[in-house]
């Protein structure tokens, strides 16, 4: 890949990762297909949406966008930019399956630059499960740790710890799940590389996406599950809905910048539920994982 890297090659990419990940996430699943919505920004650039509904992933999400624009000022505000024009594309992904056993996911991809000559990539991997299952968080941050080992020792151990710092519900005193990597504004100045070698990264980081989680769904989804199990997965998918609208940064640059409503909101469950001072049983599998979501845990 040269260093002439433009943001037209970029969203094909990233076009064509979406295209990718929704045929491995349809063989997974053995029975869903994606339903596609192409849309248009008004302030210009679209994207395509597309939602699944299977067999084992009662509800998910592959979308891709490419927008541009005036950049909002509140958004500019946010970011502490100046005012320009930007161009922002990325693929987002959040799978809610059926089964309990088997964790939520979510993924982002993202590329940004404005008239100015301002440019960084950002994304990463997270994974939420009901249950915490320590062999799953080895496979899962060993397989992120051996991308990011790939293109930078720095790279596991900084974004891990920022993935735990930002998936973190403060109101409630307990990450949103086990983790993964995050990172944003990645740029010429980030350890040394290049435009061209930080797309291969963030394009590595979007190709491990789909094998690592079809792993996952193949070793639990047939396992027993009863009302405990489905009560204890709405509760978990409550504090999902909490982060997400609460807390995380790209829903609410999505709604500042006029994105289409329906493809932000698809992070969210089918189903979820609070129940009013939930308390779990000492010693259970439900009080297990409450342990286990904090910071700081070395899973590799």
């Amino acid at each position: 890949m040269i260093d002439t890297l433009d943001k037209t090659q970029i969203a094909a990419r990233f076009r064509a990762l979406q295209d990718d990940i929704c045929r491995q996430l349809e063989a997974a699943d053995g029975s869903g297909r994606f339903r596609e919505d192409a849309w248009e920004r008004p302030g210009g650039g679209g994207g395509r949406a597309r939602v699944i509904e299977g067999a084992h992933i009662e509800k998910g999400g592959v979308n891709f966008s490419a927008v541009h624009g005036a950049m909002p000022e509140k958004i500019s505000m946010a970011l502490q930019l100046d005012q320009a024009d930007f161009f922002a594309t990325g693929v987002s992904i959040v799978l809610h399956p059926k089964s309990p056993m088997v964790p939520i996911i979510h993924m982002n991809v993202r590329y940004f630059e404005m008239s100015n000559g301002t440019w960084w990539f950002g994304g990463g991997i997270d994974l939420t499960p009901h249950y915490v299952v320590p062999g799953d968080a080895a496979y899962f941050h060993g397989q992120l740790k051996q991308v990011c080992d790939a293109h930078h020792a720095d790279f596991y151990p900084e974004f891990k710890k920022w993935a735990d710092d930002y998936f973190y519900l403060r109101h409630r005193s307990e990450t949103r799940g086990i983790g993964g990597i995050f990172f944003d504004r990645l740029n010429e100045q980030s350890r040394g590389l290049t435009k061209a070698e930080l797309f291969d990264y963030v394009l590595a980081v979007g190709n491990i996406f789909a094998p690592t989680y079809t792993e996952l769904l193949k070793c639990h989804k047939a396992e027993p599950y009863g009302e405990r199990e489905l009560q204890w997965q709405g509760v978990r998918r409550g504090r999902y809905v909490e982060f997400n609208l609460v807390w995380d940064k790209g829903t609410k640059f999505g709604l500042d910048t006029d994105g289409r409503t329906e493809s932000i909101l698809m992070s969210m469950p089918p189903i979820a539920r609070w129940i009013y001072d939930h308390q779990v049983e000492e010693g259970s599998a439900e009080a297990e994982t409450l342990a286990y979501l904090k910071k700081g845990i070395d899973w590799v």
